[in-house]
């Protein structure tokens, strides 16, 4: 437990350092990205406090999918940490805790919607933000049912945009996913070309 304890401590540490080195060779404001599933390791609230401290670290796109966790962050960080929605499927739940948005692959496929969501949210619309967010909720669902950014290239080339293919390691979608996110999108009215 002491090694685990340890271990932790050293990885808070060697993210402060990472994001200080960045922050302080540039001069252009820092949004933090905070997928674990992607990198394998989150950054908890404590480390958020700490990061938050930098004067040019002024955001985190918030995707661990733990809605306890971004609570304490807004708790922790107050002001000096903006937070956004770094899941299509939770961009209510991150306003509600004082998210001011989302970071979103679903509106590269259905922007005006997205927008819309949050707009309806900040006007106090909030039975109308929760159904755009729970009518996306299959779409966003067919979006992840592969690696992202594998569905989302799919998804705009079905819709006209010349997305092209993944770069490797990633490779197309496969039929059977490209199958069901054109169902889905379908499903929820967007036209095909």
């Amino acid at each position: 437990m002491l090694l685990l304890h340890t271990t932790i401590k050293l990885l808070k540490l060697g993210l402060v350092a990472h994001y200080k080195a960045i922050a302080s060779a540039i001069n252009i404001p820092v949004i933090l990205y905070n997928v674990p599933s992607r990198t394998g390791l989150n950054i908890n609230p404590a480390t958020c406090l700490e990061l938050s401290k930098i004067d040019n670290i002024v955001a985190i796109k918030e995707a661990s999918g733990n809605i306890s966790q971004v609570a304490e962050i807004a708790n922790l960080c107050k002001d000096n940490l903006n937070i956004y929605s770094g899941n299509d499927d939770q961009v209510l739940p991150i306003l509600s805790l004082g998210g001011l948005g989302v970071i979103s692959v679903l509106s590269n496929i259905i922007p005006k919607d997205v927008h819309n969501m949050v707009k309806k949210f900040f006007n106090g619309d909030i039975a109308g933000a929760t159904k755009l967010q729970l009518d996306t909720l299959k779409l966003t669902s067919s979006l992840f049912s592969e690696v992202n950014p594998i569905p989302v290239k799919a998804a705009c080339n079905m819709i006209g945009f010349n997305a092209g293919i993944p770069r490797l390691p990633l490779i197309e979608m496969s039929d059977t996913g490209k199958e069901k996110l054109k169902n889905e999108m379908i499903n929820y009215g967007i036209k095909l070309k």
